[in-house]
């Protein structure tokens, strides 16, 4: 898998499988296999064997890997979920490609905003949304 536009410590939401609707920060991203770890998404138990008197055993719960197909950006900024556009931006008298929302136009890869704080973004728009039908019918 050559082109990937999610990177780690991006704000993701999970469209499709048994997670859907989850928001969480992107923790390590595979490129080779096109696959990455979320926060709280995929959850997956594993048995733990102790290896020595001060190694503790038992069930372990840790993030699993979900294919990059399956998420798409939540922007910092706006709040919204969006496709991510590429635009060549002068920085230091050289041409850089830089992610960007198309829907705001801030870049995605300066700071980053809490997975949490965008997910209530999120919800809080599509509750606006759903009041303003209301009102309308």
């Amino acid at each position: 898998m050559a082109n990937c536009s999610v990177k780690k410590g991006d704000n993701v939401i999970v469209i499709a499988g048994k997670d859907k609707g989850k928001v969480g920060k992107v923790l390590k991203v595979n490129t080779e296999t096109g696959r990455i770890y979320v926060e709280g998404v995929n959850i997956v138990h594993k048995s733990r064997k102790p290896r020595n008197a001060q190694e503790k055993g038992g069930i372990i719960t840790q993030e699993g890997t979900i294919d990059i197909s399956n998420v798409m950006h939540v922007c910092s900024s706006c709040g919204e979920v969006i496709r991510v556009k590429h635009e060549l931006k002068d920085v230091n008298g050289k041409q850089k490609s830089v992610r960007v929302c198309p829907k705001c136009g801030a870049a995605l890869d300066e700071k980053k905003q809490s997975a949490k704080k965008a997910a209530k973004k999120v919800a809080k728009k599509k509750a606006d949304k759903a009041k303003t039908e209301s009102k309308q019918d």
